[in-house]
This record gives C-alpha cells, sequence and structure tokens, in this order.
C-alpha cells in the first residue's frame, strides 16, 4: 500500500518488456503534476527528436517516469542506484540525465521559464539589475580533493554556490568552486557568464564581501555592471536587508531540496546541473501559480 495517494494516470509510453515503469502511476509528493508536465513536456519532447537525429536511438523508456525519477533524486537526496523499483532502470535515467545535461536542457528550461514569469509579472524578459551571494555547502567523501577547499570564516571544508538572481529571486547564473574561492573571484566568474548570457544588466548589488574598488572597476570595464554594496546598519542583530534578502530567499528554496544540501557530485559541473534541474522544478511550479487567480501578489520594484 503506497503511502501517499496514487493518482489516476494514462498508460505510459514504455516499449521496454517487463519494465516498471509500463504501469507506474505517481505515488510520491516529488512526482510532477500533471500543470507541471504540460509545462516541461514541450521543450522535453522536442529535445528528444534533436537526440534521435544527432545520436540515431529513441528513448524505450516513458520520458514523464524518467522525469519523475530525476525530481526524486533533487528532492531527497539519494543515490542513484538507489531509485525505487517504480521508476526506470537507474542507469538508464542516469545517462538521459547526463545527455540532457550536455544538450543544456536544465539551463535552457531556467531561461525560458524565468523569462515567461517575469512577462507574466509585468516585467521585462531580461533583467537589467541582479543580485548575487554566496553559500558554502559541505562535501562528501565523493567529492576530490582538486575540487574543493577549506573556508576559513565558516570553518568548512567544501565547495561554494556562487549564485546572480534576479529582482524576484530567479536564478540568472550559477559557478560553483571549492570553498576557498574568495566571493570577489567567484563573482567575477559570474560576472563572465551573465555577460554571454544578458546584454541589459546595468546594476548589481552584492553584501560587503564584494567591496572593492578593483572589483568595482573590473565588472564595469568588462560587463558594465555597477556593483552596488548594501551594508548592514548594525552588525550584530537580524536585519531584513534591502535587496540582499532576495538572494538568501533563492538560497532557501533550494535549500528543500536534500541533494544540494550537502556535494556528492564528483565534479563541479555535474552540481550545477543538480541546482539547475531543482530550480527548474521550482519555477515550474511557481509558473503554474503564478498562473493562477489565487497567485501571490509581489512587490514591483523600479528595476525590471
Amino acid at each position: 500500500m503506497p503511502v501517499y495517494p496514487v493518482a489516476a494516470r494514462a498508460a505510459t509510453s514504455c516499449a521496454s518488456p517487463g519494465c516498471p515503469c509500463r504501469d507506474r502511476v505517481p505515488r510520491y509528493p516529488s512526482d510532477l503534476t500533471d500543470e507541471q508536465w504540460k509545462v516541461l513536456e514541450p521543450r522535453a519532447r522536442e529535445l528528444m527528436r534533436e537526440l534521435v537525429i544527432a545520436e540515431g536511438r529513441p528513448m524505450v523508456h516513458d520520458l514523464r517516469a524518467v522525469c519523475d525519477a530525476i525530481s526524486y533524486v533533487a528532492k531527497y537526496g539519494i543515490e542513484w542506484r538507489a531509485l525505487p523499483a517504480d521508476f526506470p532502470p537507474w542507469d538508464a535515467v542516469y545517462a538521459f540525465y547526463e545527455r540532457w545535461n550536455k544538450r543544456g536542457l536544465p539551463l535552457e528550461q531556467v531561461h525560458r521559464l524565468r523569462g515567461r514569469l517575469r512577462t507574466r509579472q509585468g516585467r521585462k524578459p531580461e533583467p537589467s539589475a541582479c543580485i548575487v551571494d554566496s553559500q558554502i555547502v559541505k562535501c562528501a567523501d565523493t567529492v576530490g580533493k582538486a575540487t574543493r577547499g577549506y573556508h576559513g570564516g565558516k570553518k568548512i571544508t567544501g565547495r561554494g554556490r556562487h549564485l546572480a538572481v534576479d529582482c524576484e529571486g530567479w536564478l540568472l547564473a550559477l559557478v560553483v568552486t571549492a570553498a576557498s574561492v574568495s566571493d570577489k573571484a567567484g563573482a567575477k566568474l559570474l560576472i563572465i557568464k551573465l555577460f554571454n548570457a544578458f546584454s541589459t544588466l546595468r546594476i548589481m548589488w552584492a553584501d560587503s564581501g564584494y567591496e572593492g574598488a578593483p572589483l568595482a572597476r573590473w565588472a564595469k570595464a568588462i560587463a558594465a555592471i555597477t556593483v552596488e554594496v548594501v551594508r548592514r546598519t548594525a552588525p550584530h542583530s537580524f536585519q531584513v536587508l534591502r535587496r540582499r534578502w532576495v538572494v538568501e530567499r533563492t538560497f532557501g528554496w533550494l535549500m528543500r531540496y536534500r541533494r544540494l544540501v550537502r556535494d556528492y557530485e564528483r565534479r563541479t559541473d555535474h552540481h550545477e546541473a543538480m541546482v539547475y534541474w531543482a530550480t527548474v522544478f521550482i519555477l515550474c511550479t511557481e509558473t503554474i501559480m503564478d498562473g493562477c487567480a489565487a497567485g501571490v501578489a509581489r512587490r514591483r520594484g523600479g528595476w525590471r
């Protein structure tokens, strides 16, 4: 008997004899709802057709079941080999996860869903401002010494996630480095990614870890971005800081996905891909909520 209520679903398209996903029904909270799948399915189907043309072999397993399996791994932080038996075989799921990452599917979905949300909220699809910050997470023993480091301030051996988000908290760019890499060095890597993806950014808000004339001059010269530091007025008290709280909320959203609470990935690009997948599921849910009449109204700012 399943722990969670089982919803009715049409027969899957799995063509593999004896595969558990042939008769699979949604039973986990991480499974995509019909509304979420309607948002993700068109581009996922299109990419599968591109893969067939490029590599010559169509997918045997059900596409939605594979996406549900990736969502399960991201949400609950399990090993790929520990996927429940009602999903397609773990090696098949991981193989398509890798192929989709190489084709840039999760990042492309992030850009597409973010643009749709910004348009619905009365903003321009391309942002003119961003907020940056970093987060240090501990590493598992699967992470090699070459890609992890020690952060003296937080007393943590692990990796750093350097994020840039727009004024609503939607992810714009991400860089994963060793924890020993400074905020300013991570910001330079972020600015390069932002410059390659957006031509409209003009201002970047940050905390005091990004303060200094060298970084400000470099950002202005390379990407025509003004770095504005938002400082605390009382160092030892809780404050909701202007603009900076937005990126902190984004970190909170990501930490709901247990695969991101600790870094298990052997390579930094694999960890970036897992963050992108978690963001896809977050944006997918938010797209549905924002399209409903009961969606939460958001405060509009001057920057778009």
